[in-house]
């Protein structure tokens, strides 16, 4: 499985403080089945991250984890969120990017008086970038008015939910709304945004497996949301069509 959403980096945001929790939480990776992590420590006000510092924290994890015989890899990325992207430059957004190709993962507002996002996804994509939406199912914003979620899908971005929010971990409006949205189809990924190896571990199997009798297609897609998707994205590719799913309802890079 590839987990595109964790905060594995030590130091630099809400994630693990030390280079040992690090270790920790890429051995409960592992655990898990997990073997690919892609870092996205949070770039926003609060975290005033940049691309080079996390270009270091990504080689210094991948050493530690290679010498400590534990089998995850390790790719960069970033959480950027709304609020920050549109004073980022060119060559600061390149280098945030998840893996080698040209998506950003955007954080969804979680305020409940955010504005409309819109505007802004737009500009990033006439920018040359595609976007996957990091929990959207925790937004109030896209919690009231849906249609705003499922008209940014059918402009060619791609949702991102969290697995433990599908047990509840975010609460019950999270989890109705992760699960309403797995059956609509809105969803193309499922990811750990794991910050520990304890409270908020990198878990997504589990936590699929138990939500299963609520929306059936997180195994009947589980390849699809946990290796297909994320290994498309890394590559910089035209995500794939669901199982079963007729091209009109593939995900489509729009311009």
């Amino acid at each position: 499985m590839i987990d595109l959403h964790c905060h594995v980096v030590p130091g630099i945001d809400d994630g693990p403080a030390t280079l040992e929790a690090s270790l920790d939480l890429a051995e409960a990776a592992e655990a898990a089945g997990i073997t690919t992590l892609v870092a996205t420590p949070h770039v926003s006000w609060r975290y005033l991250n940049d691309a080079a510092t996390m270009r270091d924290g990504v080689r210094t994890v991948r050493a530690a984890i290679q010498d400590e015989g534990i089998g995850v890899e390790v790719r960069p990325g970033a959480e950027i969120a709304i609020s920050r992207i549109g004073e980022l430059s060119d060559d600061e957004l390149s280098g945030l990017r998840l893996g080698d190709g040209p998506w950003l993962m955007i954080e969804c507002p979680l305020a409940q008086s955010s504005g409309d996002p819109e505007p802004i996804l737009n500009a990033v994509h006439r920018r040359g970038y595609w976007i996957v939406l990091a929990h959207p199912e925790r937004s109030p914003l896209f919690r009231r008015d849906p249609a705003r979620l499922r008209a940014l899908v059918a402009n060619g971005m791609l949702c991102s939910i969290t697995a433990a929010s599908l047990v509840g971990g975010f609460g019950r409006e999270a989890r109705d709304f992760a699960l309403a949205l797995v059956r609509e189809g809105l969803v193309h990924n499922v990811t750990s945004d794991a910050h520990d190896a304890v409270h908020r571990p990198p878990i997504l199997r589990e936590d699929m497996v138990a939500a299963a009798p609520h929306a059936p297609e997180l195994l009947a897609r589980f390849e699809w949301l946990t290796q297909e998707i994320p290994h498309a994205i890394l590559a910089g590719e035209v995500p794939p069509a669901p199982p079963a799913a007729s091209d009109a309802a593939r995900p489509r890079r729009r311009g």
